[in-house]
């Protein structure tokens, strides 16, 4: 049974998807609704929820802000909202899924089924890397407090504008108020790289390369990531010695 939360300024809205979660109640139970993000900030962890439905556009604070101003999340994020503009910023957060509003049943449906496979990802056990780099860590300053980070716990960076998001082998997500070039320097050593533009992974996690132009590559928590034909030489190097 997964826990679900949902963050929206509207108590229509949030009435509606309320109801219509309840013909998934086998899957998922709504532990929790917030009608103001100020409020969720505070209490949302104290929920412990698997999965977060968000809507974008609220007052004073849209959804994008308030999972930076959160910080450190280990919950899946499903997006909810009347517009379509905001889609790539959703999928480089690896949002499980962008619903519009009004929400359609097999819409709901097909996200909770991509819910459900990407939380069972996190249970697989991933691959424990050894030697020198297990011992380095990463500080990463948060509006909370600073993270520090064990280098070889990291699976991956997504980055977003002026900040980014590091996904850890745990389930925990940490977003920083900083660009990817910021942490390239710090994570420049052969088992990181950066692979495209807005993403940068640890070797040790790459479960599967699939061959095209750039290829694409499958990480151990379960995301594609396409590689960047500018960068497929540099990979290579780093997989295959040549």
């Amino acid at each position: 049974m997964l826990k679900a939360v949902i963050l929206d300024d509207e108590p229509r809205g949030c009435k509606l998807l309320a109801h219509k979660l309840q013909y998934f109640e086998a899957d998922i139970s709504l532990v929790a609704t917030f009608y103001d993000p100020e409020v969720a900030l505070i209490e949302i962890n104290n929920h412990k929820p698997d999965v977060l439905f968000l809507d974008v556009e609220m007052p004073g604070m849209n959804g994008f802000q308030f999972l930076e101003r959160l910080s450190g999340f280990a919950f899946e994020v499903i997006f909810t909202t009347a517009y379509d503009s905001y889609t790539l910023d959703a999928l480089r957060l690896s949002a499980v899924d962008y619903l519009l509003k009004p929400i359609a049943d097999d819409e709901l449906s097909q996200a909770i089924v991509r819910l459900k496979s990407r939380v069972a990802q996190k249970t697989i056990a991933a691959p424990k890397p050894s030697g020198e780099f297990a011992s380095k860590r990463l500080s990463l300053s948060t509006a909370e407090g600073v993270y520090f980070v064990d280098k070889s716990h990291i699976i991956r960076i997504e980055a977003m504008s002026n900040y980014c998001t590091f996904y850890l082998i745990e389930g925990k997500k940490i977003v920083v108020s900083k660009t990817l070039k910021e942490f390239e320097g710090a994570l420049a050593a052969d088992t990181f790289l950066r692979v495209n533009r807005s993403s940068m992974i640890n070797l040790h996690y790459i479960n599967r390369y699939r061959k095209g132009n750039g290829g694409t590559l499958e990480m151990a928590d379960g995301m594609e990531i396409e590689v960047s034909p500018q960068r497929k030489d540099d990979l290579m190097a780093l997989l295959f010695g040549r």
